[in-house]
């Protein structure tokens, strides 16, 4: 069982490393969901599952990250005052919210993540004809955003990417900007996202082996295995697609990983 969790897990890095460099998203609204449904094969107690399921996330979401960040940074797709501006806060949010994470029950976790997942869904479905460009904030309102933007991510198992594609592109930035940005920024909240998350699990009595605090190694390991290998096709793809192809390609996969977190 153990050998099957991990192969899946090789499996799953195939998909996430491919969603991270076409979306400027890590891949957690994939891994999460698919942690909660394969953890339980090690007897891995339900309460505690989704909490490994999200630092777990986390975690594998640091390599596929920085893979995707290192592809758009040398296709210049990364403005970096603007990523210099919104990076230490998504740091300072993803602590907060793996602190937060941490007292929070399994269901509330699971609720909270379904709900916002619907809402995402709804909004870019809705943004998929917007043409209009506003400009961005000032800089008080940006690291406001950023640090939202971390807490949530965190308490999703997320990069931020879902969250800062949308609402950068409603500022009127461009698309493969916006992308750029949230891969780096989905390194950093996944890197300091992931050391809270093990400092949080450290000395709880029901963790299952190969585990470092919340984090479970095995399932880290066989995702970053694959992941970093076709997150490079997925940023060559997003530089091809047009601009509307690429948020219903946004959008549609929002919606599927919101059905399921429902039913």
């Amino acid at each position: 069982m153990f050998l099957t969790v991990f192969l899946i897990c090789m499996a799953l890095g195939m998909v996430v490393g491919f969603l991270a460099g076409l979306l400027g998203i890590g891949g957690g609204l994939i891994i999460v969901p698919a942690l909660v449904f394969v953890l339980p094969m090690l007897n891995i107690q339900g309460e505690i599952a989704l909490h490994i399921a999200l630092a777990t996330s986390l975690a594998s979401i640091v390599v596929t990250s920085s893979t995707a960040a290192l592809n758009h940074y040398k296709l210049g797709n990364i403005p970096v005052p603007l990523a210099k501006v919104l990076m230490p806060f998504v740091a300072v949010g993803a602590v907060l919210g793996a602190v937060l994470a941490d007292e929070m029950s399994t269901k509330a976790l699971t609720t909270f993540f379904s709900t916002f997942v619907i809402l995402l869904a709804c909004y870019m479905l809705f943004s998929i004809r917007q043409t209009v460009h506003r400009n961005l904030p000032g800089k008080p309102a940006l690291r406001i955003v950023a640090v939202i933007t971390g807490v949530i991510a965190s308490l999703m198992g997320i990069s931020g990417g879902a969250i800062l594609v949308p609402f950068l592109t409603y500022c009127g930035v461009n698309i493969l900007r916006s992308i750029g940005v949230a891969t780096a920024c989905g390194m950093i909240v996944s890197l300091f996202g992931t050391v809270a998350y093990i400092f949080a699990g450290i000395g709880h009595h029901n963790l299952p082996d190969w585990s470092v605090g919340y984090v479970y190694l095995p399932a880290v390991l066989g995702i970053s295995l694959t992941s970093t290998i076709l997150a490079r096709y997925g940023v060559k793809l997003a530089t091809q697609l047009p601009v509307k192809t690429i948020k219903k390609v946004f959008a549609a996969f929002l919606i599927v990983v919101a059905v399921e977190m429902m039913i």
